[in-house]
């Protein structure tokens, strides 16, 4: 049975932690189905890479050490991972819905004619019959993605096309070492001219400029999550200073940035980012199965909210009864006197 691969996304010679999280469910799925797990790394001054992904769980890692892939272009990267697979065979292959992941996957899919699932939220094993033939087939990949605005959830299966191919939100995997530091696997360095053309670098960068992150939302230890009973963009700033006070981030549920009360990249849940911070204040959040599903594994969930029967109720860990405009100023002067 052929071995599942993960593409390694990086910023210099760092790995992104979506990649990590990837390999972190890879070996999960790895092992499952008695296969090796490989990670796949183009770029430039590659050294570091090893001592950062075998601890992940990778078996193998092919590397594409070469200064013209240095930044990412879409046609070299597409061309060197595309004679990859022609050559390896593999089952399944994964990359994170990034920027990156999302205009690399497509143009791999679509030159393989292998199939995409974009966006995914989990991944599992399972089988499939054919109603038609009435064949079974096992160990397919499932891949969990939220659809229709996150109101259903779908699960995609791709029987009969290699690989099966999915891009996953960042967060949405735990991030889990499985070997040692000083952990060695296998290291295959490929010479980048055997996969590339010279048409391939037909577009150059000239100057390359990266728009920093204006939240660390997902590394954050202390989230403030407001929802729709906030009631107004003025409100939410009264999120923003005690979450200043608590060296934590605001985060947001769909309906609050729908609403206008903040910006998408605050988003959390199905159609967002997923957090897991040690202590989660939720502010006016009925509690959706959406958001909920994109905080659930929070250490502590604290509801601030007026309706006692709020489903986020029954989650949380402590519930405070009351408008958020009683309640959150009154944190505010709590914190700011203890300061």
């Amino acid at each position: 049975m052929n071995d599942i691969f993960v593409y390694c996304e990086l910023d210099g010679d760092k790995v992104a932690e979506v990649s990590l999280e990837l390999l972190s469910k890879g070996r999960q799925l790895a092992d499952a189905l008695g296969v090796e797990l490989h990670a796949v790394a183009l770029g430039n001054s590659l050294t570091t890479v090893p001592q950062q992904v075998f601890p992940y769980g990778a078996d193998v890692l092919h590397l594409f050490d070469d200064k013209r892939l240095d930044n990412y272009t879409t046609l070299p990267y597409t061309s060197v991972l595309c004679k990859l697979i022609e050559e390896e065979k593999p089952q399944i292959f994964l990359l994170g819905a990034t920027v990156v992941g999302r205009d690399l996957a497509p143009r791999i899919s679509s030159t393989l004619e292998s199939g995409l699932t974009a966006d995914c939220t989990a991944l599992e094993l399972g089988s499939y019959e054919d109603k038609k033939s009435g064949r079974v087939i096992d160990n397919l990949l499932y891949s969990i993605r939220p659809a229709f605005g996150g109101n259903i959830v779908a699960t995609i299966v791709n029987p009969y096309h290699r690989p099966q191919m999915a891009t996953v939100r960042e967060g949405v995997m735990p991030l889990v070492k499985t070997r040692k530091e000083d952990y060695v696997g296998r290291v295959i360095e490929h010479c980048a001219d055997n996969y590339l053309a010279e048409s391939d670098f037909v577009v150059r960068i000239i100057e390359r400029h990266v728009q920093p992150r204006e939240n660390n939302l997902k590394g954050a230890q202390v989230v403030v999550a407001g929802g729709y009973g906030v009631g107004s963009k003025e409100n939410f700033e009264k999120l923003h200073t005690l979450a200043n006070l608590l060296h934590g981030e605001v985060g947001a549920t769909r309906a609050a940035v729908d609403a206008g009360f903040t910006t998408h990249d605050r988003q959390i849940g199905q159609t967002g980012l997923t957090v897991r911070p040690k202590v989660y204040i939720a502010c006016g959040i009925s509690g959706q199965v959406q958001h909920i599903s994109g905080m659930k594994d929070s250490g502590i969930i604290i509801s601030i909210n007026s309706d006692p029967e709020a489903p986020i109720n029954s989650i949380a860990d402590y519930v405070i009864n009351g408008s958020v405009e009683e309640v959150v100023p009154k944190l505010i002067n709590f914190y700011q006197q203890k300061s």
